[in-house]
Order: C-alpha cells, then sequence, then structure tokens
C-alpha cells in the first residue's frame, strides 16, 4: 500500500477554514489532520500533537483571535514563541508550509517569509489594511510566475480564486521588492481577466498590494503564501459563474475546482521523495 503524505492544518481560535483546507488536501491525496493549537503548543508544556510526524504543514485561513491586536499577529506571536524553532527546523528538513489569508498573514509576522537569504525569523515585508478601506469578498484574476521556484504552483500560468480579508495590502521596501523580483520570488500576481496586470487597478487588485503581489515563495519554493484562498475553490460549482458555464456549454470537464492543483502539486512532490 502506498504510503500516504501527511498534512497538517491548524485549527482553533478562530481559524475558520480549516474543515475546507483538509477536504482539499484528502482530495489531493493527502491524509489531512485538523491540530488544535493547544495540541502542537501542549497543555502544561507537554504536546499531544508533534511537528515531526507530518510532511506538509498549513497555516489556513479566517480569523485567529478575532484579529484583534492584527491579522495573525497572535498566532505569529504563539506559534513562534513556542514553535519558531520547531518550524524553522521542519523547513530546513525539505518539507513543506503554505500559508492561506490569515495564515499569509501570520507567516510574514513570523518572518518565515519572504526568508530572504535563509532567514526565517525577520519581519520583512507586512500585509496591512486594504486601500478601499473594507473588507473585500470576492473572486479575482491571478497570473501565476512561470519562472517562480514555487512547488504549489508548479505548471500553471492562470488561476482564478476568492479572497476574503480586511488587511490584504502586501507591502515593503523597494530593496525587498526587487529581491523578491530578481529571485522570481513573486509566485502570483492579481491581474486582469486576461492575465494581463491589474496595476495596481481597484477591484482586480483588491487591496492595492505593492506591485499587485498576492503571493510569495522562499528561494527554495517550499514555503508559500497567498491571500486568495485555493481550498475554496474544491468544485466547480463554487465559482460565481458555474450555472452560465453549464448553459453556455463552458463547464469545467473535471468535476474539481482549479484550486485543487495547489495541493496536488505539494502531495506530489512530497509523495516523490517518500
Amino acid at each position: 500500500m502506498e504510503k500516504k503524505v501527511q498534512a497538517l492544518v491548524l485549527a482553533g481560535y478562530g481559524i475558520n477554514c480549516d474543515r475546507e483546507t483538509a477536504y482539499a488536501l484528502e482530495l489531493a491525496g493527502a491524509e489531512a489532520h485538523r491540530v488544535h493549537i493547544n495540541e502542537l503548543v501542549g497543555w502544561a508544556g507537554r504536546p499531544h500533537a508533534h511537528l515531526d510526524q507530518f510532511q506538509i504543514l498549513v497555516f489556513d485561513g479566517g480569523f485567529s483571535w478575532g484579529d484583534d491586536h492584527g491579522a495573525g499577529v497572535i498566532l505569529a506571536t504563539r506559534l513562534g514563541t513556542h514553535l519558531g524553532e520547531e518550524i524553522r527546523r521542519f523547513i530546513r528538513e525539505g518539507k513543506l508550509v503554505l500559508g492561506i489569508c490569515n495564515g499569509f498573514q501570520a507567516m510574514v509576522n513570523m518572518g518565515l517569509l519572504p526568508g530572504l537569504d535563509g532567514d526565517y525569523a525577520s519581519r520583512e515585508v507586512g500585509l496591512t489594511w486594504n486601500d478601499c478601506g473594507n473588507f473585500q469578498d470576492r473572486w479575482v484574476h491571478l497570473a501565476v510566475n512561470p519562472d517562480s521556484p514555487c512547488v504549489f504552483t508548479r505548471g500553471m500560468d492562470r488561476m482564478e480564486l476568492p479572497v476574503r480579508h480586511g488587511e490584504g495590502k502586501f507591502v515593503a521596501a523597494e530593496t525587498v521588492l526587487d529581491a523578491l523580483e530578481t529571485g522570481s520570488r513573486i509566485v502570483c500576481r492579481y491581474a486582469m481577466p486576461d492575465g494581463s496586470p491589474a496595476g495596481t487597478r481597484f477591484p482586480e487588485n483588491p487591496n492595492g498590494s505593492m506591485r499587485d503581489i498576492a503571493g510569495i515563495c522562499d528561494s527554495s519554493g517550499r514555503v508559500f503564501g497567498l491571500m486568495p484562498h485555493p481550498e475554496a475553490y474544491n468544485h466547480w460549482t463554487n465559482h460565481p459563474d458555474w450555472t452560465f458555464r453549464k448553459a453556455s456549454g463552458t463547464a469545467s470537464t473535471s468535476s474539481e475546482g482549479a484550486g485543487i492543483r495547489v495541493f496536488r502539486n505539494a502531495v506530489e512532490y512530497i509523495r516523490s521523495g517518500l
């Protein structure tokens, strides 16, 4: 029997995309485990789950601790304080880390991304309030960088996914942005429907992200974070135009939504090394 890829999906304290994310990973062929943060951190210093049991770690979306102190701030502080070195060892061992929306926010707060010069502890970028001044819940077009080393987006050039956030604007110093460009670490950008650059235009770029950045990875391509939700496009009927596409004969021939490709790429990468 083929050994299953083991994936850990964080749960608890306002995280609300854990079931969707675990479902997407299962569709992609992994054995997904929803693990409460306390099970990793432990009660009275006694953890009940260990990262070394898994090959994929997902910081999934939601509103951890209600984003009361800023999006992903408390989650980053809690995990960074108790598990920072374990997570960095997890990365050094060649395993995969994915951050989606609130998870991406937590990862940049922890310094896991962008991981410039192999530094997974220093904060170099931020995700802050949307320029429009309010929460955005809409579908966006993404252009995927074919030169990116990102494991999760191999073979992809375009995606359409939903966003749902109030603090999704990607910001960084120009020197950091240039370093991300040079290393092809800007994995996906907000785009027009034809794939051309959004040029920070609203609503195609829903938050005003600098250089239209929607997702970045580290130099290895094994640590990836993005604001849109691939787990929320797990079936073709998740798309808001599915009824029109069905009636017009342009519906997908697959029952899967395009977001599953992100998870399948991750599972296949790990499986090839098992």
